[in-house]
């Protein structure tokens, strides 16, 4: 185990990055006994996912949440009336999430005795870091070094723009106004996570998507549930359309969008937010400057414990690779500061979930039947729909269904897939089925409390073998 260097004192770890990454790594670190410091260039840890990302998304697609049910709410027989909103309040309420958790984190680090450097960090070697801070540089060894620096917005150059009109997922977040209409390009989750945000907000949205379909690489059947009820929310969602050019016009920004045939037309809207993925914060940190190794694509190169060709130097989160998502930079950072310890450890997961907090929400883990196949397993998918679910019914959101892969032979749970109100909260219970290797019958026989969302789990399982009492699954 190392905790002590030869001179007495202890391992010095320095973490780059105080994301959902960064701050666990420090935090654990720190309870293993050695001596960290944490370095982000924000004032207290929690880095994008907690100040322009995860949290404030998920604050405003709350309030949208609130405001789609107040106008269904007539169909059940209960009237609010239309819904005002009242922007300044809700920045304020939104920002107020933010600072309570930041301040929280502050105090869990000082509680932890974790030292705090706020600046830029810029590596000499691999045992030496430069902090750009105010004008001052300071330097700062390390015995080891954990990179964690997250990643960006991704703007293809044709599609920048010097105007307030032009956000990015960052940008968005803080509600400059609500647009009339607003054009997103980009098909992915961040693109429709956002768009339904201002879409219940107020604003008349357009997607634009360059592939044939949104949310690529997702499984169909739980995308068309979502586009389903996009569709009454936005004005319009393009496929297989590019956007060509911006430019700055009198009552908004001009946009030349072009078709798979290559026709073009020009439409004006209030504002555009470019949702085109993200890229991983891997320039400028000095890595040049060791044996560390940055791919084609900007991620850098670490093995099972995610350490990099320099020996000292670790990378976890965004920066490390996908999927790029904060739960999986939390894990990432156990591993690595295991693998600081000298522990036994690796980062091999069988099921990282995934979210789409849309609304229906789209969940997933494990693997799909294709994946399944494409790895040399025989699987099989069994689903239960929510139409056939007391409370998903009785709640007025039938719009679901819960799938299970099951590998034939063993009836061993391989993946789960959920789409629906709340999948996101459901999703934990398959990957705790997958990373324990539970076969269908332990699920089938589990008792799930009624009526929850839950119970589609069980009974999902109940349909493989045509127990389910609530549905009769057609015979294939």
């Amino acid at each position: 185990m190392v905790t002590e260097r030869s001179d007495g004192d202890a391992h010095r770890v320095v973490v780059l990055g105080a994301g959902p990454g960064g701050y666990p790594a420090a935090f654990h670190a720190a309870e293993r006994g050695l001596d960290v410091t944490l370095v982000d260039t924000r004032p207290q840890p929690g880095g994008v996912c907690l100040y322009e990302g995860c949290i404030p998304s998920k604050a405003l697609l709350h309030v949208g949440k609130l405001i789609r049910e107040a106008r269904e709410a007539s169909a059940w027989g209960v009237s609010f009336g239309e819904p005002t909103l009242d922007l300044d309040q809700l920045r304020e309420w939104k920002d107020g999430v933010v600072k309570k958790m930041t301040n929280g984190l502050g105090l869990l680090r000082r509680q932890r005795s974790v030292q705090y450097q706020q600046g830029y960090g810029r590596i000499r070697d691999g045992n030496t870091l430069n902090i750009e801070s105010n004008g001052e540089v300071i330097p700062l060894e390390f015995d080891s070094l954990i990179v964690a620096t997250g990643s960006t917005p991704a703007a293809p150059r044709a599609l920048q723009l010097d105007s307030e009109r032009l956000l990015d997922s960052t940008t968005a977040l803080e509600l400059p106004e609500i647009p009339e209409t607003l054009l997103v390009v980009g098909g992915g989750y961040i693109g429709l996570e956002l768009g339904t945000v201002y879409a219940e907000l107020g604003a008349r949205v357009t997607v634009v998507e360059t592939l044939p379909e949104i949310l690529s690489g997702v499984e169909r059947d739980l995308v068309r549930v979502l586009q389903r009820s996009l569709r009454s929310r936005f004005d319009a969602i393009h496929v297989n359309a590019s956007v060509q050019s911006l430019a700055e016009a009198d009552d908004g920004v001009e946009v030349v969008i072009a078709d798979k045939e290559g026709v073009e037309r020009t439409e004006v809207y209030s504002h555009v937010l470019i949702a085109t993925g993200r890229r991983p914060n891997s320039g400028g940190l000095g890595l040049e400057r060791t044996q560390a190794l940055i791919d084609e694509r900007g991620f850098i190169v670490t093995d099972q414990q995610r350490r990099t060709a320099e020996s000292s130097i670790f990378a976890i989160g965004d920066v490390a690779g996908e999927p790029m998502l904060a739960h999986k930079a939390t894990a990432e950072a156990s591993v690595a500061v295991e693998a600081i310890l000298g522990e036994p450890s690796a980062f091999r997961p069988l099921a990282v979930p995934a979210v789409i907090f849309t609304d229906p929400e789209i969940a997933w883990c494990g693997l799909s039947q294709s994946d399944a196949a494409a790895v040399g397993m025989e699987a099989s998918t069994v689903s239960f729909p929510w139409a056939a679910l007391g409370r998903a019914t009785a709640s007025g959101r039938n719009d679901g269904l819960t799938r299970l892969v099951i590998e034939h032979g063993t009836e061993r749970i391989l993946g789960m897939q959920v789409v629906g109100a709340g999948a996101g909260e459901l999703i934990g219970e398959g990957v705790l089925a997958v990373e324990m290797g539970a076969r269908a019958s332990d699920l089938a026989e589990s008792i799930h409390a009624h009526p929850t969302l839950n119970e589609s789990v069980m009974e999902a399982a109940q349909v493989f073998f045509g127990l389910s009492p609530h549905y009769l699954a057609r015979k294939r």
